[in-house]
């Protein structure tokens, strides 16, 4: 049964945070429901939902065929499961905070027994639905 408490949360607290600072990051660590450790990332130097809705606006056009269902959105949940589709600095950002909230975790589920078992769940917000993530543009500097 997966499990994640406040104090493992503070033990893995220090790797994710130093993954969010390396890449310029602001967000806060959470559990949610004694299973999921959560991080929210609200704003940072890294233009992630640019990313987000390129690759949202490509599954649309794969699978669809049009984009009439396809809205661009100012938060998302980043899946753990499909992290190939995004490119770049941004891809090695959710590699790496991926790495650092999943430490000392483990999957001992078969899924041809329909058997389950994780140490711990993990969630990846990038704002949220009442709270847009605030991108920090690089400024351009202006000559005098």
């Amino acid at each position: 049964m997966a499990y994640m408490s406040q104090e493992r949360k503070r033990e893995l607290a220090p790797g994710i945070k130093a993954v969010l600072k390396k890449y310029g990051m602001k967000g806060s660590i959470g559990v949610r429901h004694y299973s999921t450790l959560v991080v929210n990332i609200k704003s940072g130097d890294l233009n992630i939902m640019r990313e987000v809705n390129r690759s949202n606006r490509v599954d649309c056009q794969r699978h669809w065929n049009h984009l009439l269902d396809y809205q661009q959105r100012d938060y998302e949940s980043l899946s753990s499961h499909s992290v190939d589709q995004y490119q770049g600095i941004i891809g090695q950002f959710v590699n790496e905070i991926i790495g650092a909230m999943m430490t000392g975790n483990f999957d001992k589920s078969d899924i041809m027994s329909d058997y389950h078992h994780v140490g711990w769940y993990i969630d990846i917000n990038v704002g949220k639905y009442d709270t847009p993530y605030i991108w920090n543009a690089p400024r351009q500097k202006v000559a005098a």
